[in-house]
């Protein structure tokens, strides 16, 4: 038995993955539940997210397996990603923001497809759900975008309980990717600056946010990204805390840093609007009261806890 190594709630059993009889087992336990993903948006039943395993390999053709780990209690945790036709897409109104697909299972009323931003912004299952959700939706979507060898171009195969894919040409293994973005609030003195793309809801500002490219330290990244989008020389990073944003596969790093002037020059090509904000204003977005009516970072991002946290001081 290896020691447990907790993350989002559930022991990931990483030593489980290779062992067909312990799944089998796993898969057999009356306590085994499972997530439901299907064309990038997930299944759930009623106020249900975990469906019985053996009802919701019922739901349709399953496309991939994966096992996600064991709760603290023990109960096993799967993840199913049915094939794109056990859906039928009735309406797509998505706005470059939300996902507003509709999707549904012909003739099963009582399970509904939401997407995973959606159900985030809602509060709709408690943190250790939505994170086992994450990770779903993340492995999944790239296993759907790594169907083939990066080395030799032959298709690969899932191994590992859905954390590898195997190379039968050449005999490569392959590993889910995690792209690292850096997300920084910058200050000076009882200011911090804030941006917005286009494509956010009216009024919404954040935190400015960038790629880490090879090579980089997060501190050079910060530093670039700040300077590129926003015309703005920084310094003093300082990293804060992370989150993994499963839109598709990214670890979200979150610094402070102090900006060394305030002239903003705009790259229109990253972003719509830049401003330096006071703290009171700061407080009025996160209170949902600023007089003309700026937002700020939903709860559930990481650039929330980087404006909170400094609107707090």
């Amino acid at each position: 038995m290896s020691m447990a190594y907790v993350s989002g709630d559930l022991d990931r059993r990483a030593d489980l993955r290779e062992n067909a009889e312990a799944l089998a087992a796993l898969r057999a336990a009356p306590l085994a539940r499972a997530l439901v993903v299907a064309r990038d948006q997930m299944v759930v039943g009623g106020q249900e997210a975990l469906l019985d395993l053996g009802a919701a390999q019922g739901i349709g053709a399953v496309r991939l397996e994966a096992f996600l780990g064991l709760t603290l209690g023990g109960a096993p945790r799967f993840a199913l990603w049915l094939d794109d036709d056990v859906v039928e897409l009735r309406e797509d109104t998505s706005d470059g923001f939300l996902d507003k697909r509709v999707l549904v299972v012909p003739g099963r009323p009582e399970l509904s497809l939401v997407d995973l931003r959606s159900l985030a912004l809602k509060g709709a299952f408690d943190p250790p759900t939505l994170s086992a959700m994450a990770t779903a939706k993340a492995l999944f979507g790239w296993h759907a975008s790594h169907g083939f060898c990066a080395k030799c171009g032959a298709p690969s195969e899932a191994a590992a309980a859905g954390w590898r894919r195997e190379c039968p040409a050449c005999k490569t293994q392959h590993f889910p990717r995690t792209d690292p973005v850096v997300i920084m609030l910058v200050s000076d003195g009882d200011h911090c600056l804030l941006g917005r793309q286009a494509r956010f809801p009216k009024g919404f500002y954040s935190a400015l946010a960038g790629f880490l490219e090879p090579g980089e330290t997060i501190e050079a990244a910060v530093k670039r990204e700040v300077w590129e989008e926003a015309g703005i020389a920084c310094h003093d990073v300082v990293y804060h805390a992370s989150q993994p944003w499963p839109f598709p596969t990214t670890l979200m790093i979150g610094c402070f840093a102090k900006a060394t002037d305030r002239t903003i020059k705009i790259d229109h090509h990253e972003l719509e609007d830049a401003r330096w904000f006071s703290r009171a204003e700061v407080r009025q977005m996160l209170a949902g009261t600023h007089p003309e009516g700026f937002g700020a970072p939903n709860p559930m991002a990481i650039a929330r806890t980087l404006v909170q946290t400094w609107a707090e001081g």
